[in-house]
């Protein structure tokens, strides 16, 4: 088999439609959304019909050699568990879905229906993290994953630790690779020294350094420093699919990685695939051959 890569951090919808902090999102035609009550490009263009499905993704995997992804869930997508329930069931080797939740009877539904974690939009919670405690019992004694993306400042690291502390066996994977632009990035990621289950993904990297863009140098850099803090076990590429795509190509998306001089082989097999592989135990995954573009 070839290179190993599984994107840990990635979304699918059907339709985006929903209200969050009393602001309007909703898909529209051609890619675009209302969002936060102003219209953006959400989607690539050529999405007419502004569906964010499986099929389309998995296309765009296999053309970039991607095994497998993880899906993750956000507050401005909507609840998408119908739908991911549906694509876990499909596509049971290519994709670890995870629901939403935010109570124990919803943490349960999660669980019936196959679903394989709970993501959590953490930055986007006005509670504690610790009050949603009895659900994150559950997910560990379930064997649930949990996705957890953090405010961008120091408020919730205290609280991610205790809940880390309380749930030794909960697999915890701490998602935009700790907000690397913000204050709390050394302290997001040094969270997975507080347990032998946590992990830190990068979904998102490229969107925070956009402005910079391809190849990303300054992200390269965060990406060493937090193998200097944890180690290189503990980190996983994730793209933040599709939204990411509208500026560059989802494979542009970890080859600035495969493409660094500033890292080894072996440190860009274990980030872009190996430790997900073992954290998310993805088995039966396909040989991916690559394909040439017809301008080659």
């Amino acid at each position: 088999m070839g290179k190993l890569i599984i994107d840990a951090h990635s979304h699918l919808w059907l339709k985006q439609d929903t209200t969050v902090d009393g602001k309007r999102i909703l898909s529209l035609k051609n890619g675009r959304s209302i969002f936060m009550d102003e219209e953006v490009q959400m989607l690539p263009p050529f999405m007419i019909d502004s569906q964010n499905t499986a099929e389309v993704f998995l296309s765009n995997m296999n053309y970039a050699q991607v095994g497998a992804a993880v899906v993750v869930q956000e507050l401005i997508d909507g609840c998408q568990n119908a739908y991911l329930q549906q694509v876990q069931q499909q596509y049971p080797d290519r994709f670890f879905c995870m629901g939403m939740a935010w109570n124990v009877d919803e943490a349960q539904a999660v669980c019936k229906a196959g679903l394989k974690g709970i993501a959590f939009p953490g930055h986007r919670m006005h509670e504690p993290l610790t009050t949603l405690m009895p659900v994150f019992k559950l997910m560990e004694e379930r064997g649930l994953v949990l996705s957890m993306c953090l405010a961008d400042d120091e408020r919730q690291i205290g609280q991610m630790a205790e809940v880390i502390q309380e749930c030794p066996r909960l697999k915890v994977a701490i998602g935009h690779f700790g907000m690397p632009t913000t204050q709390s990035f050394r302290s997001q990621v040094l969270l997975a020294r507080q347990g032998a289950n946590v992990m830190v993904e990068s979904g998102g990297i490229t969107w925070l350094y956009n402005a910079e863009f391809y190849p990303f140098p300054t992200a390269i850099r965060r990406i060493r420093e937090a193998a200097d803090l944890v180690g290189w076990d503990r980190l996983m590429w994730g793209s933040d699919y599709p939204r990411t795509i509208t500026a560059i190509t989802y494979r542009m998306s970890y080859d600035f990685v495969e493409k660094s001089a500033e890292l080894t082989a072996e440190e860009k097999a274990l980030f872009l695939g190996q430790n997900a592989q073992r954290f998310y135990g993805f088995n039966h995954l396909p040989e991916l051959p690559y394909i040439k573009n017809m301008s080659e």
